[in-house]
């Protein structure tokens, strides 16, 4: 089968039938499959329990549930790595940027050894080695072992991204006057800025998915809240799918939002060119 891309009737809403009839037998194949594989399992569903997880309402007062208090323990993981996360990757960008030997020397250290070695691996040595030393508590351990984590993934994707800026552009910007902080900021920072955010939005993404882990340490965050569930109710399947439920809302509302920045940020550099 050969696929055929057609670039002129890419942001296109409206189908072909054909593409729509196509479109209809995968999903009715797909979700034929998942009847027959469900029922295969005879299992009980309880899906009307799943609801009081997430809160309940006490002589017009509402209680939030297991699901929501991890929820927001899981929210202010991420949004907390995210910033960290930002700062180690454009820190270890520069470094890894910079003429100076010891520089770049740290920096590889730091990206070679967080690279290739498990996260998990990661989240445990430094609760059970470096907490105790530090006295560090199990939501710094797993903030600081997320940020540590993905921005050494990040700062490559930051570098990668600077380094597209055409070498003219510095001369440009050096030639004008401009130090060298000064031609990040003003010259090649936002020209590299397009070409950086949807890999960004990736990492972003999987440290979502990667905040999962820190249930090893007992932080009760939404994956523990649900392994406590499970071991209470036995509703298996129902808590888990329930539980990636939120966690692909949550990717899908942080895609959402970066995208609209992104289009937005799209048309202001189409302004500025057409000037």
């Amino acid at each position: 089968m050969v696929l055929k891309f057609n670039h002129k009737n890419k942001g296109n809403l409206f189908l072909k039938p054909i593409e729509l009839v196509k479109l209809f037998l995968f999903l009715g194949l797909f979700f034929l499959l998942a009847y027959f594989s469900l029922n295969n399992l005879t299992y009980h569903w309880q899906w009307y329990r799943i609801p009081q997880f997430f809160g309940t309402f006490e002589a017009g007062d509402f209680i939030p549930g297991p699901f929501l208090k991890g929820l927001v323990v899981t929210l202010k993981i991420t949004l907390l790595s995210i910033i960290f996360t930002l700062f180690f990757g454009f820190c270890t960008a520069f470094l890894r940027l910079s003429s100076s030997f010891t520089a770049n020397f740290i920096a590889k250290v730091y990206l070679e050894s967080i690279r290739n070695t498990p996260l998990l691996i990661q989240i445990l040595f430094n609760y059970f080695v470096l907490a105790p030393i530090f006295e560090l508590s199990a939501f710094t351990v797993a903030v600081l072992s997320l940020s540590l984590f993905e921005g050494a993934y990040a700062s490559e994707i930051i570098r990668a991204a600077i380094l597209s800026v055409p070498k003219e552009q510095w001369e440009a910007a050096l030639s004008t006057g401009l130090n060298t902080r000064q031609a990040y900021l003003y010259v090649i920072f936002p020209q590299s800025l397009l070409l950086l955010i949807p890999p960004l939005t990736s990492q972003i993404v999987s440290l979502l998915k990667d905040s999962s882990l820190v249930s090893v340490i007992a932080l009760y965050d939404l994956t523990m809240q649900g392994q406590v569930v499970v071991s209470n109710t036995f509703l298996t399947f129902e808590v888990w799918f329930t539980i990636a439920g939120i966690y692909l809302t949550l990717a899908l509302a942080i895609v959402f939002v970066v995208h609209i920045l992104e289009k937005k940020q799209t048309k202001f550099k189409l302004s500025l060119d057409r000037r």
